[in-house]
């Protein structure tokens, strides 16, 4: 399957976003949220992840995809992989009534941008949502947590990498969970200087998201 581009939109324009998720009630309900708030439209809902491939090698692709992770066949995890090799300008946001630790850490490294648990309330979840689009990468308190636990088991002595100084500066505010305006302001740099600098982060670090790259930077204690 090749790679496809997103559908280039405007400000005023409506944000695409897709649906996985096999729990027919779920789905509904999180797809009538998305069309009943301003600025975002859901495109299309799958009941697996098979049929979300299908129509991202058909359509345009969306600017997210909400996915849970306990798919029949292939599972959120797998599936966060694949939809960035068939589009990586697609953020994923994953879904799950799940709080395993090994769960979050995986569904983190294969790229999703995002993790919330089901019980998130609508204003969370249009949040997450925000905050992906702005270039954050929003996680539960809950996860969050784990997700800080289980790194710092992993971590050992200091890793090395041949980032700049400055690439080091953005990656440690990415960690922190800044967006990329957020960091231009910190770092008196502009929008555009700070998203070449994350280019070439990703570049570095032989990654393909902001959480691929923040789970390298943790998991071999790049800081």
């Amino acid at each position: 399957m090749n790679p496809i581009r997103s559908r280039e939109h405007s400000a005023d324009q409506e944000i695409s976003i897709w649906v996985v998720e096999d729990d027919d009630l779920y789905r509904e309900t999180i797809s009538a949220l998305i069309s009943e708030t301003g600025g975002m439209r859901c495109d299309h809902s799958f009941g697996t992840l098979e049929e979300a491939l299908q129509a991202l090698g058909e359509e345009y692709a969306p600017e997210i995809i909400l996915m849970d992770i306990g798919l029949p066949g292939i599972d959120g995890i797998k599936g966060s992989m694949l939809v960035k090799e068939v589009s990586p300008a697609t953020d994923v946001i994953i879904l799950t009534i799940h709080g395993d630790d090994d769960k979050v850490f995986q569904a983190i490294c294969a790229g999703a941008s995002g993790y919330l648990l089901k019980s998130a309330t609508p204003e969370e979840v249009v949040q997450a949502i925000s905050d992906v689009l702005g270039g954050g990468a929003p996680l539960s308190p809950q996860i969050a947590r784990k997700v800080l636990e289980r790194f710092s088991l992993l971590m050992g002595p200091r890793g090395t990498s041949d980032l700049t100084r400055r690439e080091n500066e953005i990656l440690k505010l990415m960690v922190e969970g800044l967006t990329k305006r957020g960091i231009a302001e910190r770092l008196f740099l502009s929008y555009f200087t700070v998203d070449t600098h994350i280019k070439n982060i990703y570049a570095k670090l032989h990654v393909h998201s902001r959480s691929g790259a923040v789970a390298r930077a943790l998991k071999e204690n790049l800081l």
